[in-house]
C-alpha cells in the first residue's frame, strides 16, 4: 500500500479494484448535478471526491502498444496520494491495476526502456461504491462531465452478467443509451487532440 494513501482506503480499493477484468460503461452527463442527485438518493458510499488525476500514457516510439491494443498509464492521484501502474488490454475487458510509491521513478524506469509518454490527460475524479459495483464521476479537460460505472472480476464468465447489471443500474440512475460513449478517454483525447 501506497504510504501516502490513508489507511481507511485500503479495505475500499482491496474490495472494488481487484481483478483482471473490468466492465465499464461510460456516459456522457447531460447534467452532473442531477445525476449526482439520483445517485445520492441510493446512498453511495464515496471513496474519494475531487480527486485530481493525472494519466500519462506510455508506449514505444513505433507505437507498439497501442498497435497491440494496449495501454501502459501511470496515474497520480491528489490530494489522496494514491499512484498507479495501469495496464489495459488486449480485450476491451482487459485491466489490471497495482498500487506504486514513486510515479517518478516509476516513469524514469519507463523512459529507460525506450517508453516515451505520448499522452496526458487531467481530471477530477469522485469514486463512490453502489454495493459491489463503483461509480465515478470524472470532469476531463476539454471533453466534459462523464460518470462511469464499472466492477472488477478474475471470473470472466461474469462478464455478461456485470454487463446487464450495469446497464439496468445506469437505467436506474436516469442514464440513456445515446449518453453512452463507447470511446476510452485516452481515444477521446487523441480525437480532440488531432482536430
Amino acid at each position: 500500500m501506497n504510504p501516502a494513501m490513508p489507511e481507511a482506503l485500503a479495505p475500499q480499493i482491496n474490495a472494488h479494484f481487484n481483478g483482471k477484468f473490468e466492465v465499464e460503461l461510460k456516459y456522457h452527463l447531460l447534467d452532473r448535478h442531477a445525476f449526482f442527485a439520483a445517485l445520492q438518493m441510493r446512498n453511495p458510499e464515496a471513496m474519494l471526491e475531487d480527486n485530481l488525476e493525472h494519466d500519462c500514457y506510455f508506449d514505444l516510439p513505433s507505437q507498439s502498444l497501442k498497435g497491440e491494443h494496449k495501454s501502459l498509464c501511470i496515474r497520480e492521484m491528489q490530494p489522496s496520494g494514491i499512484m498507479l501502474w495501469i495496464v489495459k488490454g488486449p480485450e476491451k475487458d482487459r485491466c489490471e491495476a497495482v498500487n506504486i510509491t514513486e510515479a517518478t521513478k516509476a516513469k524514469s524506469m519507463l523512459q529507460t526502456l525506450g517508453y516515451e509518454c505520448v499522452l496526458e490527460i487531467k481530471k477530477r475524479r469522485s469514486i463512490y461504491f453502489l454495493g459491489e459495483f463503483h461509480l465515478t464521476i470524472d470532469h476531463i479537460e476539454g471533453l466534459g462531465d462523464f460518470a462511469e460505472l464499472a466492477i472488477m472480476t478474475n471470473d470472466e464468465t461474469l462478464l455478461p452478467k456485470y454487463e446487464v447489471q450495469l446497464q439496468q443500474l445506469a437505467a436506474d440512475l436516469g442514464l440513456s443509451e445515446v449518453q453512452r460513449e463507447w470511446l476510452s478517454y485516452r481515444q477521446l483525447q487523441q480525437a480532440l487532440n488531432n482536430k
